[in-house]
């Protein structure tokens, strides 16, 4: 990778605004932000719907109804006659070429997806992680995602579970642990754009 290139990849909780923390970070530095980019290139690339790269990128299942579940977006995936290779490993290994090849093609930020992991061995990568208190999320989610407020918490926290056996599986690494990122940073004090200015500023003392 070119060593001008700066890669921020965005780890976080569900409801801590990490995603647009990320989009804000990119606008402030100039540089392309990737998130549901991600997923419609995969799509088209591998076969697989859309939907199911949705429902499948955060949570790790053998259920028959998962292996029945390629969709026709973008027709059938040409990896579904790869006997013994699970669909979320299948879709894992396409993903993981889509960031690669996003990464490669210049400076970005990039949510979600393991991309800390994927891009580990590249040169110049900011590995981030956004965490906040359960309040904090519970209000967001509900304002900005229209959760129950009722049942917000307990689905915030199905996800946590959810996100932290995905990345175990495909990395073999803890999900919010410390070791894994260059900066934390609690949105829930600092709030989105102190949080994104955070970002800018460290990458820049830092490369």
């Amino acid at each position: 990778m070119d060593k001008d290139k700066l890669i921020i990849t965005i780890g976080r909780e569900l409801g801590s605004g990490g995603r647009s923390i990320g989009k804000l970070a990119a606008s402030k530095l100039g540089i392309k932000y990737y998130d549901y980019e991600i997923i419609d290139e995969t799509a088209k690339r591998s076969g697989f719907s859309i939907d199911f790269i949705e429902k499948s990128e955060q949570s790790v299942t053998n259920s028959l109804l998962y292996n029945l579940a390629l969709g026709t977006s973008y027709g059938i995936s040409p990896y579904s006659t790869n006997e013994g290779v699970s669909l979320e490993t299948q879709l894992y290994v396409a993903q993981q070429s889509v960031i690669k090849d996003m990464a490669a093609d210049g400076s970005c930020v990039i949510v979600g997806r393991c991309a800390d992991h994927i891009l580990s061995e590249y040169e110049n990568v900011f590995k981030v992680f956004v965490y906040a208190d359960m309040e904090y999320r519970i209000k967001r989610a509900v304002e900005k995602y229209g959760y129950n407020k009722n049942t917000a918490e307990k689905e915030l926290k199905k996800a946590d579970k959810r996100r932290a056996a995905h990345y175990l599986t495909f990395t073999e690494q803890h999900w919010g642990n410390r070791a894994n990122y260059d900066l934390m940073i609690n949105s829930g004090t600092l709030g989105e754009e102190k949080s994104a200015e955070l970002i800018v500023q460290t990458a820049k003392i830092l490369f």
